[in-house]
């Protein structure tokens, strides 16, 4: 599967409120029609703390991080090929300021337990300049992703790997322009439980080893609204 991911900004003058209830309530059903499409979920961000961590953080903003999954790319750019998009963007016109759209490979490390009330953090990464991308991948997916699952109390862990970049609809984005490698998800059971498996013997050590490959994480707690 291949997932696309848009990072929202809200429309200047909307109140959070008012965003998360449009994007909820009237975007959220109309995208869900969308041809092909097998998963949709919205990520409200409730929080822009550093959870967790104490790390260098990008200079990108978001309200929101939509999440929607495809069988392969050739189903994804049907979809998006489709006539209903013409209307999934008339609509995000009123509601969205910015909206940056990347499509990643997906690596599930550590499976979300079904029905579990957890809290859920999102991170973009960005590599050090000294590292390339394909040892970004491998640092991050073979030796990253083995320390993560040492982490006490880890519930979920899913990393994605982002291979191509757009602003909005139809305007390929360079890396200077959007300069994020990949978006973790973790789940954790509450705050607490988070900040105690950082602070953690192996916690330490998995972020001494980010820094040998990440440059900044920027993490943003938020709430999860499955659409489909």
């Amino acid at each position: 599967m291949v997932v696309r991911m848009g990072l929202l900004q809200k429309k200047p003058g909307l109140s959070d409120a008012e965003f998360r209830a449009h994007w909820r309530d009237l975007h959220g059903p109309l995208a869900a029609k969308l041809p092909s499409l097998r998963r949709y979920h919205q990520n409200h961000v409730v929080d822009r703390e550093q959870r967790g961590i104490v790390y260098a953080r990008g200079s990108h903003d978001f309200d929101g991080i939509s999440e929607l999954w495809f069988d392969d790319l050739p189903s994804m750019q049907r979809a998006f090929s489709s006539d209903l998009v013409e209307e999934v963007a008339a609509d995000e016109a009123s509601f969205i300021g910015d909206l940056k759209l990347i499509t990643a490979i997906q690596q599930q490390v550590v499976p979300v337990p079904t029905g579990a009330r957890l809290i859920k953090r999102m991170s973009t990464l960005k590599r050090r300049p000294d590292v390339s991308l394909e040892k970004f991948q491998h640092e991050w997916f073979q030796v990253h992703s083995v320390l993560v699952k040492r982490l006490p109390e880890v519930k979920g862990y899913t990393q994605n790997l982002i291979f191509d970049r757009a602003h909005g609809r139809g305007r390929p984005a360079s890396y200077d322009e959007l300069p994020i490698d990949g978006i973790v998800e973790l789940w954790f059971s509450d705050r607490e439980s988070l900040d105690a498996g950082f602070n953690s013997p192996a916690g330490k050590t998995l972020m001494t080893h980010a820094e040998e490959f990440i440059a900044e994480i920027s993490t943003f707690l938020v709430e999860t609204h499955e659409v489909v």
